[in-house]
């Protein structure tokens, strides 16, 4: 008789192949789609209020209500997925994602596009935190940054696909939004479909005590990739179901404290950087960097970002690479205060694009690495509310600073990016190459 082995033995003997393969192009595409869904609120505003007869920045509350229903998406989405398991909740999400980003195309009066656009919200924002914790736990430790950090990569596909529609809509003048909704959504309903393949998460069901499915679960990766072996039993784990306040356990409180203010200062930082900068700067005779085919320059400067973020978490650490990103991208603000030319834009908007996007593909790596299988979901789904709440609050603190002084405006969103830098360093763990608990 086999003698039984940890979950990360396991995985270990499924192997790396087709069926993690397959799982990184499912989670990929909605990762894509939900990229499109958030990027889109800056294209779609103006046709929405001629579509309507409202002002810019009465259809801008589509958005606003869009990023409430990520928060609160993220943070309920993320806990259920601990409680009920990852399947399910995938599914909730997705459909959710799916069938109100196409209704919302069909919206006959901006009360109705608020809805549509808030419980779209709430699917994308449900389905963020539970790919990647479900993506990390059927990965192997010495695989899993580089994987997630890749993962975090579609952002940029779906970025390049968001500036090409958002060209071919251009032609639909005012109802132009119809088009970028609808489209956008497509991608989530081939997801629903795709997520039929996705078994349950082999560490959720071992630690709820069904060790005979994580089994059998395992046995089904090793399988399709092709490695001829038999799972053994594996070492049951006693069923734990923990409340949402033990992320700021003893155990765990550092680590959440840092890890969420982390995420705070950069989600304001990046906001600033690339929603309220670019206004500034088109208001001072720079309109190409509002463009679509600069969206598109953009996205492939973030290419390399993502490679380096996957290379060093494995090589480097979690940890020194993304202070190293942050501290990088703090020195790239700077950058945009040597001087009021095209050359400067261009290049310090390039070096902000490679550095702050590198920097959420090692956070997102870093976090779902951090907490034990019964708090995965809701830690990561916690960072994606805080997320959405850097987001909402970036109008009021970046917005107006830029408007008075882009200098102040400067040092501000890079002494954030320095301040969440210190805060990474704060968090008493690293977890290259360990075996998620």
């Amino acid at each position: 008789m086999q003698s039984p082995i940890t979950i990360e033995q396991g995985i270990q003997a499924a192997g790396v192949g087709r069926f993690q393969h397959t799982l990184f192009v499912i989670f990929g595409l909605v990762w894509a789609a939900d990229a499109m869904q958030v990027l889109a609120i800056g294209f779609s505003a103006p046709s929405i209020a001629a579509s309507f007869g409202v002002t810019v920045p009465q259809a801008l509350q589509t958005g606003t209500l869009f990023f409430l229903g990520m928060l609160v998406g993220a943070f309920v989405f993320g806990r259920l997925a601990d409680r009920i398991g990852r399947r399910p909740v995938l599914f909730a999400a997705i459909i959710l994602d799916a069938v109100f980003g196409v209704a919302s195309a069909f919206a006959p009066d901006l009360q109705w596009l608020c809805v549509a656009r808030f419980l779209t919200g709430l699917g994308v924002g449900g389905t963020l935190p539970v790919d990647y914790a479900m993506m990390a736990e059927f990965l192997p430790a010495n695989r899993r940054g580089r994987w997630l950090v890749l993962l975090e990569g579609f952002w940029a596909v779906g970025t390049v696909a968001l500036a090409l529609l958002a060209l071919a809509a251009g032609s639909h003048g005012g109802e132009a939004w119809r088009t970028i909704f609808f489209v956008t959504g497509l991608p989530a309903l081939i997801g629903v479909v795709l997520r039929f393949y996705v078994p349950e998460s082999p560490l959720y069901l071992n630690r709820n005590g069904r060790s005979d499915s994580a089994r059998k679960v395992l046995q089904r990766v090793a399988n399709t990739n092709g490695v001829k072996t038999e799972i053994p039993p594996l070492v049951p784990q006693t069923p734990e179901k923990k409340s949402i306040a033990a992320i700021l356990s003893p155990a765990l409180r550092r680590r959440t404290i840092f890890l969420m203010l982390a995420w705070l200062l950069i989600s304001v930082s990046y906001y600033g950087v690339f929603v309220y900068l670019p206004v500034k700067l088109a208001s001072d005779g720079f309109s190409f960097i509002r463009g679509q085919l600069f969206l598109v320059i953009l996205a492939i400067a973030q290419l390399p970002g993502y490679a380096l973020a996957a290379y060093g978490v494995e090589k480097w650490g979690r940890k020194p690479t993304l202070i190293g990103f942050l501290l990088l991208s703090a020195v790239g603000t700077l950058a945009y205060g040597l001087g009021q030319t095209a050359a400067v834009v261009v290049s310090a908007t390039l070096l902000m694009s490679f550095a702050l996007l590198g920097t959420w593909g090692a956070i997102y790596a870093f976090t779902p690495e951090i907490y034990p299988t019964t708090l995965r979901a809701s830690g990561m789904g916690t960072a994606g509310a805080i997320a959405r709440l850097g987001g909402l609050l970036a109008p009021s603190i970046v917005a107006p600073i830029m408007v008075s002084s882009f200098g102040m405006a400067l040092g501000i969103i890079s002494g954030l990016l320095v301040l969440s830098a210190v805060s990474v360093l704060l968090i008493n763990v690293e977890s290259r190459n360990q075996a998620l608990e």
